[in-house]
């Protein structure tokens, strides 16, 4: 295996704002004891759960990927989700995101799950239209959060409510939202990331320039700029290739930055049409996920019911715990990374796991070695 440091971080976000964060790429690689166990064959925890408490949604949002992540599953009751994230803590997962595919600040135990997470030593970090955070939500999850996300996918009021799916009273509130979270922010010293985030499809191209503009007024830590995923089938309609036309406009954004705010973009995942350049699903066991019905799958990918085979369980019908003791949970996360299976063939592009994967898969075919650097924050969030 080769001692060279691999290509984790494409674009370092640094400054007294926003630290050293590793925005594009993936941290995989500084959880060397996990990655040397699961290397091994030890059956390991995943760092991070990316989860939602329901499928439900007070937006919609022309990108929206939750969709086509239809399935049969149950209604995740707050004894469920507490009961999740003991299990969770206790089995050795690391971080808790709260996105997946529905808009959890819409269920009436939201900030208590917050609260309790933190308490069992989870990182939490939450990703939403925002609208429900208003100051009183923010003033009891913010000191519990180790990043907050906006997903504002426009700058223009008209064309934010185009996109979204939301109400001119929603654009004003969710700004307000970020400002208060930022003035709480920096009140109590709260040692949490506030942002707000893009998710770009071709077709948005006219809002990149307009956001910009406006996130530079409200300062969040950052704003940053993603790409859009699109199933096998191609049900959104991306043409990857038409990114290549909007570099330069992310570029003049990018050049929007300054000491205290910073404008990110996720070039790994636009530069390359959304291509894998592995063949081995080697990321889930690492990064699972669940559906806001309770499904237990490898990858939001893999929610809709067409793709039962990979369902692994459900808690609200069995505990956390007893789904990733299981001898099913195991099968399937083996046979994604067997050759059985070429991602590159099976899957769409861009996947929450596809630099996990990357890294995972140069690990494996002795391109990369563990990092000598110190490691970035939030390291509960791959």
């Amino acid at each position: 295996m080769t001692s060279s440091v691999p290509e984790l971080i494409n674009h370092i976000v640094t400054g007294s704002a926003v630290h050293d964060l590793q925005l594009d790429g993936s941290k995989v690689g500084w959880w060397r004891d996990r990655v040397e166990a699961w290397d091994r064959g030890e059956r390991i925890a995943p760092v991070t759960m990316d989860v939602a408490w329901t499928r439900k949604c007070n937006a919609a949002c022309s990108f929206c990927y939750a969709q086509m992540q239809a399935s049969d599953g149950g209604e995740i009751t707050e004894r469920h989700a507490m009961e999740f994230l003991e299990d969770a803590a206790a089995i050795g997962v690391k971080g808790v995101s709260l996105i997946s595919d529905g808009e959890s600040t819409v269920v009436p135990f939201y900030e208590r799950s917050i609260q309790y997470a933190a308490s069992l030593g989870l990182q939490i970090g939450i990703g939403t239209n925002g609208v429900r955070l208003k100051r009183k939500v923010l003033e009891a999850i913010l000191p519990h959060l180790s990043y907050l996300r906006f997903n504002f996918s426009a700058g223009d009021l008209d064309r934010y409510k185009q996109i979204m799916g939301l109400k001119e009273r929603d654009y004003w509130q969710v700004i307000q939202n970020v400002k208060d979270a930022m003035e709480i922010k920096r009140r109590d010293n709260l040692d949490v990331t506030i942002n707000m985030q893009m998710v770009t499809m071709p077709d948005f191209h006219d809002q990149i320039m307009p956001l910009a503009h406006l996130a530079k007024e409200i300062r969040p830590d950052y704003l940053i700029y993603k790409h859009c995923a699109d199933n096998a089938d191609g049900t959104l309609g991306i043409d990857y290739r038409q990114y290549d036309a909007l570099f330069d406009t992310f570029r003049q954004a990018e050049a929007m930055g300054d000491d205290e705010f910073r404008v990110v973009v996720k070039w790994s995942r636009l530069e390359d049409e959304g291509k894998r350049h592995y063949s081995r699903c080697f990321g889930p066991p690492f990064i699972t996920q669940m559906s806001g019905n309770g499904l237990i799958a490898p990858c939001g990918f893999l929610f809709n019911e067409k793709y039962k085979a990979f369902h692994i369980g459900n808690i609200t019908k069995t505990r956390f715990r007893e789904i990733f003791a299981s001898d099913r949970y195991w099968e399937v996360m083996n046979y994604l990374a067997s050759e059985f299976f070429n991602p590159q063939k099976r899957c769409g592009p861009n996947c929450l796991q596809t630099n996990t994967n990357d890294w995972l898969f140069k690990y494996k075919t002795g391109q990369v070695d563990f990092p000598t650097s110190p490691a970035p924050p939030h390291m509960g969030f791959l």
